[in-house]
């Protein structure tokens, strides 16, 4: 048996997972993995801080290399494109997750024989949060990240739609695990500390971002005063955040509460709610959204084509406000419940990590063995808007894609 195959993972907070969607992905893809690949996962410095000197140097079997920089905003152009330059003297393939060091990739490609496999992470440059000269380079950052990578990675068949229709890439469909959250069942100091649990109520956790319309669903519950909110994010992190949580806070029905990174305690929140709300716009496949369905809680979810990928067009969907307003009085919780079963049903199915880890594990040994990427032309890119709605293919219309004029 021949020595392990090196593999880079860059483009994640770090590990311990406890920052998002990415680190999670690292930490089952050591999990699974780290027996069968030597494993370096490139972590932010700037997150995990020194304990008597020293940091954790290895998670399981996968080395751990910390850079003193911010794997988010614009820093994270300079700890992608480092972390890119320290992988090239040792590692046989990088996992590069998201396209903030993409600019350097065409080097890497050209001059030497390195193989790179990356993860869009949805349309990055279509989000709010960053302003136009910030997408002006993700936009940029993207193209470049599709076309001299080996093998694209999209987590939802609507970026792979979209990556085949603009850049002509058959991009493969990995999408994220969610078999690591739990059902917990409140004990009485639980239900001490948070007394909503006593209760119904409907639960909601992402960055406090416009994008994941926010503000709509603090306005829907706002008008609710019957029924109970329980929102956790990032409030303190952007003045967008800070409005929303000084104009809804003192609000009975609406409760706010600040990031929680411990697991076994989101899930306390989560899994014992009688609905989970879902406002993200952009991306592809929401780690948040495909948690929610493995505890089999029926959604209501904006109703962009990502989120109906995910879930099947089997959820509940709105468009503002008042979309959101109806559907929470109009549907029983008989209802609820059987929709909650369906989600479930479709997350154990689809969304386990083991499974995820093993098509990692499939496209580590194909992008070893190939040169370059097989082009595809999609029939789709010929039609123009007014066919593709016909066609009920309306959200592909929506991605900002070149199409001629008819």
């Amino acid at each position: 048996m021949g020595a392990k195959k090196k593999i880079a993972v860059i483009g994640t907070v770090g590990l311990p997972a406890k920052y998002g969607g990415f680190e999670t992905l690292a930490a089952h893809l050591v999990k699974n993995l780290d027996r069968k690949y030597k494993i370096t996962v490139y972590c932010s410095g700037k997150k995990y801080k020194k304990i008597n000197n020293q940091r954790q140097t290895y998670y399981r079997f996968a080395r751990l290399k910390y850079l003193p920089f911010k794997a988010n905003g614009i820093q994270s152009i300079i700890y992608d494109t480092l972390s890119i330059i320290h992988a090239l003297f040792y590692a046989d393939v990088l996992l590069v997750l998201g396209v903030a060091g993409a600019w350097i990739l065409p080097f890497v490609k050209t001059f030497t024989n390195k193989k790179i496999i990356i993860s869009i992470d949805g349309i990055e440059w279509k989000r709010d949060k960053w302003n136009f000269f910030a997408k002006c380079y993700l936009f940029w950052a993207e193209n470049l990240a599709v076309k001299y990578s080996h093998i694209d990675i999209s987590d939802n068949e609507s970026i792979q739609d979209y990556t085949a229709i603009r850049y002509g890439s058959l991009s493969r469909i990995i999408e994220y695990g969610a078999d690591h959250t739990m059902k917990v069942v409140p004990v009485y100091e639980d239900r001490q500390e948070f007394p909503f649990l006593n209760k119904p109520y409907a639960f909601k956790v992402c960055r406090i971002e416009p994008e994941n319309n926010v503000h709509e669903v603090l306005k829907a519950f706002s008008q609710l005063t019957k029924y109970t909110l329980v929102m956790v994010g990032n409030w303190e992190n952007s003045e967008y955040g800070r409005g929303l949580k000084q104009q809804y806070e003192k609000r009975a029905s609406i409760i706010l509460l600040d990031p929680i990174y411990e697991q076994s305690r989101l899930d306390l929140l989560r899994s014992n709610a009688l609905v989970y709300i879902h406002g993200h716009a952009a991306g592809g496949t929401n780690p948040s959204l495909v948690e929610a369905m493995y505890l089999g809680l029926p959604v209501i979810a904006y109703g962009v084509s990502y989120n109906r990928t995910t879930t099947e067009d089997k959820a509940l969907y709105f468009k503002n406000h008042k979309d959101l307003i109806g559907l929470i009085k109009n549907t029983t919780i008989k209802e609820l419940k059987a929709q909650g079963s369906i989600m479930g049903e479709i997350a154990k199915r689809r969304y386990n990590w083991e499974l995820v880890s093993d098509k990692y594990s499939q496209l580590i040994t194909e992008a070893l063995m190939v040169k370059d990427k097989v082009a595809v032309k999609p029939r789709l890119a010929q039609l123009g808007v007014t066919k593709l709605i016909e066609m009920n293919l309306g959200h592909l219309k929506h991605q900002h894609l070149f199409f001629e004029k008819e």
